[in-house]
């Protein structure tokens, strides 16, 4: 079965759905400042649907969503870090003092992740 995509963007999730059930997710939140950036907290895969690539399409997506919107990513969660770091022709790196206003709102904010 395919796994579609769903941006909650007010709930600040990234939805992974398979036959209408979400089997995982991305935390993320918008940064506030300019300029805007989409920002990754968390990725979560539920169980019994881990080793199928969900994570990391999940963060393909996301990295699509923020290129479209002309944004940068900012992936604050290890796992999004780690695939970044993997795939850097398709997760540029944002700017320095964006990564470090991300980082700020979410210690201003912990409620974000």
């Amino acid at each position: 079965m395919a796994i579609e995509l769903v941006d909650e963007r007010k709930a600040g999730r990234l939805l992974a759905v398979e036959d209408s059930r979400v089997v995982g997710f991305i935390a993320y939140f918008v940064l506030a400042a300019e300029p805007h950036a989409l920002v990754a907290v968390h990725t979560v895969v539920e169980p019994g649907h881990e080793g199928r690539g969900i994570a990391g399409d999940l963060v393909k997506g996301f990295y699509g969503i923020a290129a479209a919107e002309g944004v940068p990513v900012v992936p604050l969660c290890p796992y999004a870090a780690s695939w970044a770091a993997r795939h850097p022709d398709r997760a540029p790196e944002p700017p320095a003092a964006v990564a470090e206003a991300a980082r700020a709102q979410l210690d201003r904010d912990a409620d974000l992740w």
